[in-house]
């Protein structure tokens, strides 16, 4: 027999009786369990839907889709949550991701889930939990995907949020969510209140549907029959209908921004009968943007204590594009933080006021063992007093990695560099020097060249506008540094070469310890015909120049060559540290 919600007994599912429909009935809303989810999806469930979620064809285009709008990497960690068998983890899976995880209340559909990965042996780990409190730990994912019309199962709308905040609470800084919903306004419009279909040879679906009474939720009534055997299973179910502004005011509520929806989903299945909720569905997407989560950490004798020392986000940074830190700095930022936060035996504090930075390294001094210095903007985000940290650091007696005072102020200025090299017997390029009471100049070499201001860093200054070919580009390059840096400021124009431009780093501290990284090539394949190529500020700073499509790839150079630009390198290493 079945209890006043449709829903069979114990004795019935275990065959003892036969399963009975209760017949017409007048309010369907009446007869949905709060939590009929829980008994909804299993056998059952994979026959009477299986047109969509047992095709891999759809599976296949709708993981293709999904991945095209998040631009994932492969090593990122995904969440399929509400993953239901698993269909879209696994092909998440062979489209070669290796960080890809399930959940879902259902454990016949996890257990299922389950043996398909070890079928095919993918590496995926499949879980069975409640949304509504993900059993994760703050800032895990990269991405956390709700596919398959899976949102909107519980009572109130309240769950539903709670669901939403989960997913930010467990999401890292930057990390992006993709949602896969019924298309509430058209679902509205268009719901069939009455159907049936074949669902295999002996097994048929009875369906009938209604609004709630508040027009909010789509209340459906499945009758499930085997023509030998009778009723399989008299079931009810609702699910909440949203459209994309009660989406939006929902996901915000949760925390999240940069929403976005995205072309709408029309299934056609081959069976290509009653779709339901699956019809026609709408795909969102959003940002977590939010702070790293504090954490409670039991201070453990062996762990190192690191200070990691960073530009100041709340002052001006006259070299970024609009002298602020923009999306690019904080992601970066967030990244470094990611990396750092995975490596054992380490407790990072991360100190980016730069008006209590002194005060900030008297409290931790004494209680650090080193420093990461990280602030290539300069103390007070003046690239003039990038030397002024590692002198602080050096007042304080705390070791700290990168370059020293001097090496950072020698390096300020280009001329001095070129003349020091050139000291040593190390080739550099032609140049001569322009004062800024200069006013005419000679050229002691032929064209091309290359104009630079010659105090500054990260490529300031320098853009396709400063390789000149004539006497006339020459002076507006000339004319162009003065005019955005003022008189005051030197300027070096040097003998452009057009050869491979080439970058080698170097770690340690030689003579004793070091290690020679790879050598790299600028890659300037994308750019426009007649572009100079150089890898100046707009490669650096711009994402919508032609310079952002640079890439730097291994080098392919002579062994002897390989050998003279380390030992150059090595030996400008020593003289400047």
């Amino acid at each position: 027999m079945n209890d006043k919600n449709g829903n069979s007994s114990q004795g019935e599912r275990l065959g003892k009786k036969p399963r009975r429909s209760l017949g017409p009935v007048a309010n369907l809303e009446a007869y949905v369990r709060p939590d009929w989810w829980r008994k909804i999806f299993n056998s059952f469930y994979l026959k009477t839907d299986g047109d969509v979620v047992d095709d891999d064809i759809i599976t296949q285009k709708e993981v293709a889709a999904f991945l095209d709008i998040l631009k994932l990497d492969s090593g990122d960690r995904i969440l399929d949550l509400c993953c239901g068998q698993g269909r879209h983890s696994l092909e998440i899976c062979r489209k070669g991701f290796t960080e890809v995880e399930g959940l879902d209340r259902s454990r016949y559909l996890i257990q299922k889930a389950k043996m398909s990965a070890r079928k095919e042996r993918l590496s995926i780990k499949f879980r069975e939990g409640d949304a509504r409190k993900l059993p994760y730990k703050p800032d895990s994912f990269e991405a956390v995907m709700v596919m398959g019309n899976s949102f909107g199962y519980f009572e109130t709308i309240q769950d539903d949020l709670r669901v939403l905040k989960e997913i930010f609470r467990i999401s890292k800084p930057w990390g992006k969510l993709l949602i896969d919903i019924s298309d509430g306004d058209y679902l509205k419009e268009n719901y069939q209140s009455r159907t049936w279909e074949w669902i295999d040879k002996k097994c048929f679906v009875c369906r009938e549907r209604s609004l709630s009474l508040d027009g909010q939720s789509l209340i459906s009534r499945e009758i499930i029959t085997n023509t030998e055997k009778g009723v399989s299973a008299d079931q009810f179910y609702a699910e909440r209908l949203y459209t994309p502004e009660s989406m939006t005011k929902l996901l915000k509520a949760a925390g999240f921004s940069e929403i976005k929806f995205h072309k709408k989903i029309s299934t056609d299945s081959l069976r290509n009968q009653d779709l339901g909720m699956m019809q026609q569905r709408i795909v969102a997407s959003a940002m977590v943007r939010k702070e790293w989560t504090a954490e409670c950490v039991t201070k453990n004798k062996k762990e190192k204590e690191v200070a990691v020392l960073l530009g100041d986000p709340n002052k001006p940074d006259p070299l970024k594009p609009l002298c602020v830190f923009d999306d690019d700095d904080f992601y970066t930022i967030d990244q470094m933080k990611s990396a750092l936060k995975d490596l054992k035996g380490y407790r990072f504090h991360y100190l980016d006021n730069h008006d209590s930075l002194f005060q900030d390294l008297l409290k931790l001094n004494g209680r650090i063992d080193y420093a990461l210095n990280l602030c290539d903007e300069g103390y007070g985000n003046d690239p003039r007093k990038e030397l002024h940290v590692p002198a602080l650091l050096e007042q304080l007696g705390i070791h700290y990695t990168g370059s020293g005072p001097q090496c950072l102020a020698f390096c300020y200025d280009k001329s001095l560099i070129r003349g020091i090299a050139q000291e040593m017997g190390i080739p550099v390029a032609q140049a001569f020097f322009v004062k800024h009471e200069d006013a005419t100049f000679e050229l002691p070499f032929g064209f091309p060249v290359i104009v630079k201001p010659n105090c500054g860093d990260s490529s300031f200054g320098i853009n396709k506008r400063s390789v000149a070919h004539t006497l006339e580009e020459l002076l507006n390059a000339v004319a162009e540094i003065r005019d955005k840096f003022g008189y005051d400021n030197q300027i070096l124009v040097e003998e452009f070469l057009s050869g491979k431009d080439l970058t080698l780093g170097v770690m340690g501290n030689p003579p004793d310890s070091y290690k020679i990284l790879p050598i790299l090539e600028e890659d300037y394949s994308a750019l426009p015909e007649g572009f100079p190529k150089i890898c100046g500020y707009e490669a650096k700073w711009l994402p919508d120049s032609p310079y952002w499509k640079i890439k730097s790839v291994p080098a392919k150079i002579p062994e002897e060559m390989e050998k003279s630009i380390a030992e150059y390198s090595l030996r400008l290493f020593e003289r400047l540290d």
